[in-house]
């Protein structure tokens, strides 16, 4: 039996890990700003601890393992570091909530390590994202170039991006200067049921399932942009799946975690009203018509955005195989049920 720590585990990817890890048989404790919003604590981990990673002396304190008596003896297995200030599009984009993305997740990373470098952590896995390459190499919605050496040079399209590229790099200077083991997984739209589906949070996938359970028979869901942005979305499963494939490699170079299933907005938004077997139109909202609703200019992120796993095939031996339909309807059943019992 493992002694685990899952940072950030009140959250959608950090709290199906933590219930995964906890399932196999493993000692997890779970640390977080908030509770989790659908799994109770004696479900997903062994020990949940709430509080603020921004505070050094509270870090200092849940990184000392339980029955650990020296820096040496007894120290944290694993500690998995998915803690960060994020959220969809209407949070990310907009810029006005830039300054505390990059101040809240660059702290939390810069006390993890500190501490778990001086407590003796055997091994650390962070959670970094597809939001970190180039908006240059993504600006052809057909044909985006994701692909692991491709993020330098870097302009990432933002401050998330950034964050999150630079916390990479942090993570590899305290592997080259301190000899911690990490492993670092770029995550490309992660989606699956029990996670935020509602409240400017949510991703694209939880989104537009909320919006076509909402939506009356007949009637229409407004999409953000002309619908022909593109992306690859990886199911929950299959990503816990890649984390710990990779956990369990001698792999150190930051590694695409998605899937290479690629699709426009819109045939996302058409999916998902197949689902529902109701008739439902998609009315596209950006320029001005989107300015003069909001106050603010549509948030679109890059054109295209795909995963590249040719070097997750070659290192790690494995790739995700799941239909995004497959997914897909996990996930609309589940926010169905939800927007029907007004739930949380």
């Amino acid at each position: 039996m493992k002694k685990i720590l899952v940072l950030g585990g009140g959250g959608f990817i950090g709290g199906h890990l933590s219930k995964r890890l906890k399932d196999e048989g493993h000692f997890v404790r779970v640390v977080d700003i908030k509770n989790h919003e659908y799994f109770n604590e004696n479900e997903f981990c062994s020990e949940f601890i709430l509080g603020d990673l921004r505070n050094p002396n509270f870090v200092s304190k849940i990184m000392f393992a339980p029955n650990q008596s020296t820096t040496e003896v007894g120290a944290f297995d694993e500690v998995y570091q998915l803690a960060a200030d994020m959220g969809g599009a209407g949070y990310i984009f907009t810029g006005e909530n830039d300054a505390n993305v990059m101040h809240n997740s660059s702290l939390v990373n810069l006390n993890v390590l500190h501490y778990a470098t001086s407590m003796g952590v055997k091994k650390i896995f962070y959670s970094s994202s597809a939001c970190m390459y180039p908006e240059h190499n993504q600006l052809d919605p057909n044909n985006p170039n994701c692909e692991e050496s491709s993020a330098y040079p870097a302009n990432p399209d933002s401050e998330y991006g950034w964050e999150k590229l630079f916390s990479e790099r942090l993570f590899l200077a305290y592997h080259r200067n301190y000899g911690l083991n990490v492993r670092i997984g770029r995550f490309h739209n992660v989606f699956g049921p029990m996670g935020t589906w509602k409240g400017g949070k949510e991703k694209s996938p939880a989104a537009m399932c909320r919006k076509v359970s909402e939506c009356e028979d007949n009637g229409s869901i407004e999409v953000w942009g002309d619908g022909q942005q593109t992306r690859s979305f990886l199911f929950i499963d299959e990503c816990l799946e890649a984390v710990e494939r990779l956990m369990n490699s001698d792999f150190m170079e930051p590694v695409n975690i998605g899937s290479e299933e690629m699709v426009t907005i819109n045939q996302l938004a058409q999916m998902t009203i197949d689902l529902s077997q109701k008739n439902v139109k998609i009315d596209n909202l950006y320029g001005e018509e989107f300015l003069n609703k909001y106050g603010f200019k549509c948030p679109l992120g890059v054109k295209g955005r795909k995963s590249d796993n040719k070097l997750f095939r070659e290192k790690i031996g494995w790739e995700p195989f799941k239909l995004l339909i497959d997914g897909l309807k996990e996930t609309y059943n589940w926010v169905d049920h939800q927007v029907k019992n007004n739930t949380n």
